[in-house]
């Protein structure tokens, strides 16, 4: 599984990628937002940080903004995945950017139908939503399984599962179990991810007993 880091804060992103755990980078309008900082040279930095995909999105609507702000999006770099909305607009812009071999992640998937769709326009991504769903009461990790199933259920299927708006490790670990392609993680969540009580007890005893050795390595 492919662990993309949720977030705009180019700190945050240089130092999670120094771990090598980050595949990737998901932004949008939002994340951006928070850091005050002009957009494209954001986009530009977070591009030089990482290898992997780096989804930076549309904030048009209509399918000729859509497609104007997809292209100079794409020419900031190599490895950008240019992100849509999945509304038919978004869809059709998907299908316009994909077969010009720009990669594409449709996001703000929140039903089956939906990521069918996607799936058909071309989509290099498509990311459901756990999270959000779950907040209004519905299944989110169901979704996610739904989704899988049926894309391997056909082989010219090539888009990815881009699992968004995890907020815990659990939603990490079933959709990891469920077989899903891509999680995207806000950076509390993958740092929590290494984190477990007996973790810290087990070294804390062991450097105890180092230090009535009163050796030392170096």
């Amino acid at each position: 599984m492919k662990f993309f880091v949720d977030t705009a804060d180019t700190e945050e992103i240089r130092e999670l990628a120094d771990t090598g755990l980050v595949d990737g980078v998901t932004t949008n309008p939002s994340l951006v937002a928070k850091t005050g900082r002009d957009f494209i040279q954001v986009i530009k930095e977070i591009c030089k940080l990482v290898d992997g995909p780096v989804s930076a999105e549309v904030t048009a609507t209509e399918f000729d903004a859509m497609m104007a702000e997809g292209r100079r999006l794409a020419d900031l770099a190599d490895n950008i995945a240019v992100k849509v909305p999945l509304t038919m607009p978004g869809l059709k812009a998907c299908r316009a950017l994909s077969q010009a071999g720009i990669a594409v992640n449709v996001t703000l998937c929140f039903s089956v139908p939906q990521a069918l769709l996607a799936a058909k326009a071309g989509a290099t991504f498509v990311s459901p939503f756990v999270g959000r769903l779950d907040d209004i009461g519905e299944d989110g990790m169901r979704l996610i399984a739904d989704i899988v199933t049926v894309y391997n259920n056909y082989e010219s299927i090539k888009t990815e599962v881009l699992v968004a708006s995890i907020r815990h490790p659990i939603h990490l670990v079933e959709a990891a179990k469920l077989g899903a392609h891509v999680a995207t993680l806000p950076p509390a969540v993958m740092r929590g991810l290494a984190k477990h009580p007996l973790t810290d007890k087990g070294l804390e005893l062991f450097l105890a007993d180092w230090k009535k050795t009163g050796q030392r390595i170096v």
